[in-house]
């Protein structure tokens, strides 16, 4: 015949946040612990792939640790992947560079005078 066991908590329905396993104490008796749901890995903002030296965690669990185990030490570290940064890095200077090019040919062309390729 099979032990008996009984619910610590009031909630009794087999939802996803009151999932339990019975185990046996040293004592001999057949209790029920409550598990915790898993904390998902952060992923990238733009690409969706998991962060690398991130720990997975839940909010709660976030919050009682400390700085460099929550981010990575790089800009936009802990929220986008290190090839969305560098292209992001990229995109902005040859947005820059263009800017300057244009406004080089529009100086060029009120002077009269011919382009300079550089």
């Amino acid at each position: 015949m099979s032990q008996s066991v009984v619910l610590r908590r009031r909630l009794s329905y087999n939802t996803k946040s009151n999932r339990r396993r019975q185990v046996r104490t040293p004592g001999g008796r057949l209790v029920v612990q409550y598990l915790k749901k898993r904390p998902s890995v952060p992923k990238c903002g733009n690409c969706k792939i998991k962060l690398h030296g991130i720990k997975p965690a839940r909010s709660v669990e976030k919050s009682r640790m400390c700085k460099r185990v929550k981010t990575v030490t790089r800009s936009y570290g802990g929220v986008l992947c290190h090839k969305c940064v560098r292209e992001k890095i990229i995109r902005a200077f040859l947005i820059e560079e263009q800017k300057i090019v244009l406004k080089v040919m529009k100086a060029q062309k009120k002077g009269g005078k011919k382009p300079v390729v550089a």
